[in-house]
């Protein structure tokens, strides 16, 4: 019987399959079509997305792949350049394997390098980089038959905040948000619906592409954050609590431009998989 392992974590309840493959000789090319069977909540693991762990010299899909690369995939099989929320339940499992020591590690992604640490609450920070303010103008959302302007942020991979008075006022975010001009995001988009809680204080849902609605999202909690200090013209270094239905997390944007993710990781399940259960195996 071929069998190979998996784990189960979460950050703040977006949630994910992690499969270990140091060398990169378990899984091959990842398909796309087993991404969607580990992610399905009724016939698979369930999850919002599937991180592989592969070592930085094993890898092949960008040039500096740092001391561990995150192969990223959405519950929809699609590819994704950065998570959050992953990375931090990435290096919680690197932690825990015994792969890491207490120090500050470089995770590569297909968004670039991430440093990542570990903090003594237990949390762990990630240096997300620094947001992009693509020139994009005028750009509006839909949801529910309401439109809202919206402000353009890429944070590794493309973001759309908009603005509410009542987060229930976007509906059933499991299908995506419609945006306009159409070629502001010409391969999609995650978009976050956030209203203002208090100074420095903010609460969103959002709609991440390829994966749906989701309790969370850290590039998206990033992008809330940049939109949210522009338009109260906060000077840097600022820090904003966000919260999403899964919890909250802490972003501040530092006075060199980056923006630094704080925020909780959980491994709660592991086991093996039959491959014989997998599509088309």
């Amino acid at each position: 019987m071929s069998t190979f392992a998996w784990l189960k974590g979460h950050g703040t309840e977006n949630d994910f399959v992690i499969l270990p493959d140091p060398d990169g000789s378990v899984h091959g090319e990842l398909d796309a079509s087993v991404v969607r069977f580990l992610c399905d909540r009724h016939a698979g693991l369930g999850a919002d997305g599937v991180l592989r762990v592969i070592r930085g010299d094993k890898q092949s899909y960008v040039e500096d792949g740092g001391d561990w690369f995150m192969d990223y995939r959405n519950a929809d099989g699609s590819i994704a350049e950065m998570c959050g929320n992953g990375v931090r339940v990435f290096v919680k499992y690197l932690a825990e394997a015994g792969l890491i020591d207490g120090k500050p590690v470089r995770i590569g992604t297909r968004a670039g390098i991430k440093e990542v640490a570990q903090n003594d609450d237990g949390t762990l920070t990630a240096d997300m980089g620094e947001p992009k303010l693509p020139a994009a103008a005028g750009i509006v959302v839909e949801a529910n038959g309401h439109q809202w302007p919206a402000v353009s942020v890429d944070m590794g991979n493309p973001h759309a905040v908009a603005f509410v008075d009542d987060l229930a006022e976007p509906g059933n975010l499991c299908d995506q948000p419609g945006w306009s001009p159409a070629e502001a995001f010409p391969e999609g988009v995650n978009v976050e619906f956030v209203v203002r809680r208090g100074p420095h204080d903010v609460q969103m849902r959002v709609h991440e592409r390829g994966a749906g609605e989701t309790r969370s999202c850290g590039t998206g909690t990033c992008a809330v954050t940049v939109a949210a200090a522009r338009q109260a013209r906060d000077e840097l270094p600022v820090t904003y609590r966000v919260g999403v239905p899964g919890g909250e997390v802490s972003v501040t944007w530092r006075a060199d431009n980056h923006l630094e993710l704080t925020g909780p990781a959980v491994l709660h399940a592991r086991g093996e998989f039959d491959r014989s259960w997998l599509p088309g195996i």
